[in-house]
């Protein structure tokens, strides 16, 4: 189990996370809600060893993750796909996923090439051309691929339907699912709260850095304060 309890990060003198605690589970969804600079992004880039916290605690299957590196996060088990995508464009599909598993065995590897095809098949019919030339969608696709390379425990997701089509998001939230369902923890922060409570399982919401709603994803959808700020006040009546 990943938990992180107390979170708080500063830039300087700035604070932006100030109290944030959320906890996910092999096999589940645990989506982070909350407007841009509510600190969502930075709590996964605190946990991934990219941001050292101020204070709090993040501790994977009970052995704390403080002070250790990025790298070495990885190898403890836990990736993260960034916002944006951010495949390398000139290098093959094959490539890309090569690089995600650098910290892995070749038996690993060969092993978590064969989910990523199988996950994503039009990742297999496009392995030997360049990722830039690959759809948005399909670069999201291979992003979750490389992500898997590393064998992880838990798999982190920074704004995964960012600058997707609306048909598009229905297909890359349904492979968010199917990657916890083969039993990876996920922790997703995701602007599209709609597309995201669809997947699903528990949800955190945060405003200005502070964990203000901690649930399942069942009450998240009938608790008023979350739904009027999320999917609008229309929602309340439907």
């Amino acid at each position: 189990m990943l938990v992180v309890s107390d979170l708080h990060v500063r830039y300087g003198k700035v604070s932006a996370v100030t109290d944030i605690g959320l906890t996910v589970e092999p096999g589940r969804i645990t989506l982070v809600l909350g407007a841009n600079g509510a600190g969502k992004s930075t709590t996964l880039r605190t946990i991934a060893g990219l941001v050292e916290p101020t204070a709090g605690s993040i501790e994977l299957d009970g052995e704390s993750l403080l002070g250790v590196k990025a790298h070495r996060v990885v190898k403890r088990g836990i990736s993260l796909v960034p916002e944006g995508r951010q495949v390398f464009a000139s290098p093959s599909v094959a490539e890309n996923l090569r690089i995600g598993g650098y910290s892995s065995n070749p038996e690993k590897r060969t092993r978590n090439t064969e989910l990523a095809y199988d996950l994503f098949p039009i990742l297999r019919e496009r392995k030997d051309g360049p990722a830039g030339l690959l759809s948005g969608g399909e670069q999201q696709m291979l992003a979750f691929g490389r992500g898997l390379m590393s064998d992880p425990k838990y798999i982190m997701m920074d704004e995964p339907s960012m600058g997707l089509a609306p048909a598009i998001v229905d297909t890359v939230m349904g492979s968010v699912r199917e990657i916890a369902d083969r039993g990876l923890g996920v922790l997703m922060v995701e602007q599209n709260a709609e597309a995201g409570l669809l997947v699903a399982d528990d949800v955190v919401v945060v405003n200005r850095g502070e964990s203000v709603f901690s649930g399942s994803a069942e009450e998240a959808r009938s608790h008023s304060s979350v739904v009027s700020a999320f999917l609008g006040e229309e929602a309340l009546g439907a």
